[in-house]
């Protein structure tokens, strides 16, 4: 099926959908989609070692929970997010009931990206079906097994007028593009984000954008070396660094700088084994476009004087690039200006932390920030000096699964968030209905009077 075949399939039903699509019909879908991933557990562990070597406890841990937690948490919330809420009247408005009403906002697209194929298609798909939507999905074509994978379970479990799978590359995202969608939620690189974001604009279709940036780690002053570099190691190197909230490089105070690095070389033996490439708890690299530039950014770092503390071995042929540590990375380094995207972690020597925080709010806005500080003091400072789509303190990657907060960029790292009921409200109008029942409007009508100047001069008095 065409890109715009799908969407006028689709969007031919979305005033049936309005009323009759309700909260119980969205729960059942909802619970079919659950039991035919639950069903699937084996082909999809098997599609995502096919495309990314992910080990089967990772895929369950990155790919397959967080759908089912998202499916399950929405639905025990969905009645009380979907129901219409009462707003009190403000002073001018007294004598009127404003309600607010969530509404689907129609046929939405979502563009999934390769590192997390099933999370980031289907997560945005549980939001957009509780919101009462039909949904184009299209997966990337760079991870095929899962892309394939996705198309059949979506066929099995939904129907066909309220969700349709795309497969194909970028000439079919760029017609699906074209199409006058409701919503778009796209998850990739700011670079392609930018390009969808025009797209949008030009049938003036709302947007989720959930892009990257450099997430930075900060160790402050004090912080607990071991367990930061088992989180660090965890985060950096789980999907073999293919993950937006990946730790993309990290601060640490001078004097602990051979301790950390020491710290991060245990841990990584110790998640890995001696040689990571045996190791069936590390993943792959997406493809070989990937690799060679991954590898050139890697060499051009040590060729201008970073130094090698671990890692950097590599083959192209098993897409494999080893948990890499460096340290003395010059600023002017690709690797220090890029999201750097895969297993390659510089380790930054600082001695004045204000230095740090002034360096990272001169550059772009990351989806995360990570601190490892025990002073309250010192979380509070990085908090509030720092802007980003999240924080972890003593903690990676975690806030990810969270359901009950917003995940989401700001700026150059995303637009919009989404999980739980900010996923919901992602793909919901909030639709404010606003009942006459005795306001006081008349007076203020033309022809204006003496009276009409003294009612308004009162209005000014008491709400201004």
């Amino acid at each position: 099926m065409t890109p715009a075949a799908a969407y006028a399939d689709l969007a031919a039903g979305d005033a049936a959908r309005r009323t009759g699509f309700g909260v119980a019909q969205r729960r059942a879908v909802l619970a079919k989609l659950a039991a035919e991933i639950r069903a699937r557990e084996s082909e999809i562990m098997a599609a995502l070692a096919a495309d990314l070597g992910k080990p089967p406890v990772e895929v369950r841990i990155s790919e397959i929970i967080p759908v089912l937690s998202e499916i399950r948490h929405t639905a025990k919330h969905l009645k009380r997010w979907a129901r219409p809420r009462r707003v009190w009247p403000t002073l001018a408005m007294l004598g009127t009931r404003g309600t607010i009403r969530p509404e689907p906002k129609g046929t939405v697209l979502i563009i999934a990206p390769w590192n997390y194929p099933l999370c980031l298609a289907l997560g945005p798909l549980v939001s957009a079906i509780a919101a009462g939507n039909a949904a184009v999905i299209k997966p990337s074509e760079l991870a095929p097994a899962t892309s394939a994978l996705i198309a059949q379970i979506v066929a099995a479990a939904l129907p066909d007028d309220l969700v349709r799978v795309v497969e194909g590359g970028v000439e079919t995202a760029t017609e699906l593009l074209s199409q006058p969608f409701d919503h778009i939620f796209f998850t990739g690189s700011p670079a392609v984000g930018r390009v969808v974001m025009a797209a949008a604009a030009k049938t003036l279709a709302s947007v989720t954008l959930e892009l990257g940036g450099k997430s930075p780690v900060i160790l402050g002053p004090g912080a607990d070396l071991k367990k930061a570099a088992r989180m660090v190691a965890w985060g950096k190197f789980q999907n073999a660094g293919q993950t937006c909230i990946a730790p993309d490089h990290v601060y640490v105070p001078r004097a602990v700088q051979g301790a950390f690095t020491d710290a991060l070389r245990a841990e990584i033996a110790r998640m890995y084994g001696a040689r990571p490439q045996t190791s069936a708890s590390y993943a792959r690299l997406i493809g070989a476009k990937h690799f060679t530039r991954l590898k050139a950014l890697l060499e051009e770092a040590v060729g201008q004087g970073a130094r090698l503390v671990t890692g950097g071995e590599a083959e192209e042929s098993a897409r494999y690039l080893a948990p890499t540590v460096l340290t003395d990375v010059p600023g002017e380094a690709t690797l220090m200006r890029e999201e750097i995207f895969g297993p390659v972690l510089p380790v930054i020597a600082y001695d004045d932390l204000e230095t740090v925080l002034a360096e990272i709010a001169a550059g772009e806005k990351p989806l995360a920030l990570y601190l490892f500080a025990r002073d309250r003091a010192v979380i509070e400072r990085v908090s509030a000096a720092t802007t980003s789509g999240g924080v972890g303190v003593n903690v990676t990657l975690a806030h990810f699964l969270h359901l009950n907060l917003p995940f989401g960029g700001v700026g150059n790292s995303g637009l919009g968030a989404a999980h739980g009921r900010w996923g919901f409200a992602a793909f919901s109008h909030e639709k404010p209905v606003l009942e006459n029942r005795f306001a006081v409007l008349d007076p203020l009508m033309p022809p204006y009077t003496k009276t009409s100047a003294r009612l308004a001069k009162l209005v000014q008095k008491l709400t201004g």
